[in-house]
């Protein structure tokens, strides 16, 4: 890991703290399709992203899987870092949707730089608050839409963190994210797709027009 990475995607981080990370984190590299977080798992560490792109979602019992967010360059997941903390094991998953880099912040240096650097502590709270309103926007679409509005909102947040109109995923892996069945969003897609919004193609959905 250089201060250049550094500098670039954390460019708020005083020269200290650039220091100490340099000298006492490690940087870590992980495939598409790698778990950087599992139910259960206890952290020794928290994860901020430098490359790629991470999806953190809740598995059940039976394997399903409902999307929160993703983490992109630049961000750390704001539940590990209360796990860390409280010594607790996770209650979420992640995992690498690109080949990923992370630098992985010791527990003792988290704890400690909060109160030494005011940088590392205004980008904790920050990390805070911006997971937070991520997950009420994402509850408020989940208790308050319908499934359409939600399969819009679902289709234009992934196009807005991929930068993509090109949504590489199965009907089926839509419906899993959704806690849907595959046949209602293979509806609502060919609804939406004689509508002129999407055009579907296999394991794919192309944005044409969501405003």
């Amino acid at each position: 890991m250089s201060s250049t990475i550094l500098a670039e995607h954390f460019p708020d981080f005083e020269k200290g703290l650039q220091d100490d990370l340099l000298a006492h984190s490690e940087f870590k590299s992980f495939r598409a399709g790698d778990q950087l977080m599992r139910t259960g798992q206890y952290f020794r560490n928290t994860m901020l992203i430098v490359d790629g792109l991470v999806k953190v979602y809740r598995e059940d019992d039976q394997g399903n899987e409902f999307f929160m967010y993703y983490l992109q360059p630049g961000q750390a997941c704001a539940l590990s870092m209360v796990c860390a903390t409280k010594q607790e094991t996770s209650q979420i998953m992640a995992k690498a949707v690109k080949d990923t880099e992370v630098i992985a912040v010791p527990l003792q240096y988290m704890e400690e730089w909060m109160g030494k650097y005011k940088s590392w502590y205004h980008f904790v709270l920050e990390t805070y608050r911006s997971r937070f309103e991520e997950l009420l926007v994402t509850i408020d679409h989940i208790a308050f839409r319908a499934m359409d509005e939600r399969l819009e909102f679902y289709l234009k947040k992934h196009r807005d963190t991929l930068k993509s109109n090109t949504i590489n995923l199965s009907h089926q892996e839509i419906a899993d994210e959704l806690n849907s069945s595959r046949e209602v969003i293979s509806r609502l897609l060919k609804k939406m797709e004689q509508m002129g919004k999407v055009r579907l193609h296999r394991n794919a959905v192309e944005i044409i027009n969501l405003k």
